[in-house]
């Protein structure tokens, strides 16, 4: 079992920056990849950003050259730097685990994060 809190959510300005962070407790050992997703009002959740174990990161061609995913594999936290934001961005942002052996993904609460015109 893993559990995911997420923080760092808010009120932006377009133009403006946020850094979300995820933590990850439990069975942490055996976590390959970690990510963010998020979910607008009345769509489908979709991929932001994800990192795998080894550094490799995959992120969505919507955010690419805006936003930046880091992971600390001693703290077992990932961080999402996002600049240059603007409204469509707005939506919950959700941290995402997924195990090595079983594939099984695990999902944090959700973190609101909201861009103003």
């Amino acid at each position: 079992q893993v559990q995911l809190v997420e923080s760092g959510g808010g009120l932006v300005q377009t133009g403006g920056s946020l850094q979300l962070s995820c933590t990850a407790s439990g069975s942490t050992e055996s976590i390959n990849i970690m990510g963010w997703y998020r979910q607008s009002s009345g769509d489908e959740r979709e991929l932001v950003a994800l990192i795998y174990n080894n550094g490799v990161t995959n992120i969505a061609h919507s955010v690419k050259g805006r936003v930046t995913i880091s992971r600390d594999s001693a703290r077992n936290t990932v961080s999402l730097q996002m600049n240059s934001l603007n409204p469509a961005d707005t939506g919950i942002y959700y941290c995402n685990a997924v195990m090595a052996t079983t594939w099984r993904n695990y999902w944090g609460q959700g973190t609101q994060v909201t861009v103003s015109s």
